[in-house]
């Protein structure tokens, strides 16, 4: 009996769950806080390590998944064997994600959410932790540079960062060296070490996300429970504000760039592309969504394989545009809540580790939650407000995270489009027809 119970739930989309976890949790909470406030105290003695649990097991894997992915990721670009088009095609994915990143805090300062959201529990959770005042942008450019294994332990994120994309990018120089094929083949064996590593971390995501659901239905209740209604115009606040900003990116940032460098109308290339936007909607993963990326870039855009085989998966790889609008939303949410003031060097240091973060890791299930923790950690939050923040976000994560990988595939098909069709890799038969 209990298989079948098991079997039931688990044939259910992740999706589907996560949302009804938030339906099933929200209209509880706001009950309790509206009838009977004190009830939460209670009742939160008995749900909240539920949502702990969860809280902690995405700070158990954050780290090393990170880490590990960052240099998988760094590892997989040839750069000893990149030409001219490989290089453009990098720096053209960085860009839109530098692009993407201040176009998220535009957005996040608009709607500039939480403003007014300072309720008495939350002062009084947080009265014993502080936070940390953050340093000026040249102190934390400094300390990019430091001890990795102090800075693992220390779980001080920008260090690690750094050194795992050096640690990527040096191994695949020695792996790509012609002339020592031993020393060559150690720098593979530890490259698909990196990767294997990656693909067990990955798995335990996927327990983390089977489980995510009960937790957050106790999250929603006893964060509805305690915040009651204040609570909800926030959240509705940022969800809107990340979906606008997302369908905003696409429709200046990209369209922009397919008019001043493509020269070409948008609404024909999202026409062409529908396809694989779709499917990555629906699947949630840009590498779930490869195949269909291929076949639309060399089918419907007129991209040539030689092309479309390097910056598509690449793309899956290194490019992670929606997150840069999910990211700021979150930090101005956190800052509202907890009376920081957001800086012109915060809001630095917030886009430069969004960009740095997002190199390898856009192949995390769940990877906006990955990096919430590094961007709110740069943020000088304490472990215990970081705690509050995710454990509002978790909740909707899977269903921003559909818009998000929707951005993603349609920039990696964007990208190479115009790489193309600058290049001379766009088949003339095909773009005549667009």
């Amino acid at each position: 009996m209990s298989n079948k119970i098991i079997n039931a739930y688990t044939s259910i989309p992740l999706v589907a769950r996560m949302l009804g976890a938030l339906v099933i949790g929200l209209p509880i909470g706001l009950a309790i806080s509206f009838y009977s406030p004190d009830l939460i105290n209670v009742i939160s003695a008995y749900l909240s390590p539920f949502g702990t649990v969860l809280v902690n097991m995405l700070k158990m894997i954050v780290i090393p998944i990170i880490f590990f992915s960052l240099i998988a990721g760094a590892a997989s670009i040839p750069l000893g064997k990149l030409g001219k088009v490989g290089i453009k095609t990098i720096l053209w994915y960085l860009m839109t994600s530098l692009f993407a990143s201040l176009f998220g805090v535009l957005v996040a300062m608009l709607f500039n959410p939480g403003v007014g959201f300072t309720p008495q529990q939350v002062a009084s959770s947080v009265a014993q932790v502080g936070v940390q005042p953050s340093a000026d942008i040249i102190g934390i450019l400094l300390g990019m540079f430091a001890n990795p294994f102090a800075s693992l332990a220390q779980g001080n994120f920008l260090p690690i960062i750094v050194f795992a994309i050096l640690f990527g990018v040096a191994t695949r120089l020695v792996a790509d060296k012609p002339l020592d094929e031993e020393e060559s083949k150690r720098a593979f064996a530890l490259i698909d070490f990196a990767k294997s590593v990656n693909a067990s971390m990955f798995k335990i995501v996927n327990w983390v996300m089977e489980y995510a659901p009960i937790g957050v239905l106790a999250l929603t209740i006893v964060n509805f429970g305690t915040y009651g209604s204040d609570l909800l115009g926030s959240y509705g606040q940022i969800v809107i504000g990340i979906v606008l900003g997302i369908l905003g990116l696409i429709a200046f940032v990209y369209s922009g760039l397919l008019i001043l460098i493509g020269r070409e109308n948008p609404l024909k290339i999202f026409n062409k592309i529908k396809e694989a936007m779709v499917t990555a909607f629906a699947t949630r993963s840009s590498a779930a969504t490869l195949p269909v990326s291929m076949e639309v870039a060399r089918d419907e855009l007129g991209v040539k394989e030689e092309l479309a085989s390097f910056t598509l998966p690449l793309g899956a790889t290194i490019n992670m545009d929606g997150v840069c609008i999910h990211l700021p939303m979150w930090a101005f949410f956190a800052a509202n809540m907890f009376g920081i003031s957001m800086t012109i060097d915060s809001i630095l240091v917030m886009v430069i580790t969004t960009v740095l973060a997002s190199i390898g890791a856009g192949g995390v299930p769940g990877g906006s939650l990955m990096l919430l923790f590094i961007i709110l950690g740069t943020m000088g939050l304490a472990p215990e407000q970081i705690a509050i923040v995710v454990s509002l976000a978790i909740a909707v994560n899977p269903i921003l995270d559909m818009f998000e990988t929707m951005n993603n595939v349609t920039g990696d098909l964007v990208m190479t489009y115009l790489v193309g069709k600058t290049e001379g890799l766009v088949d003339e038969n095909v773009q005549k027809k667009l």
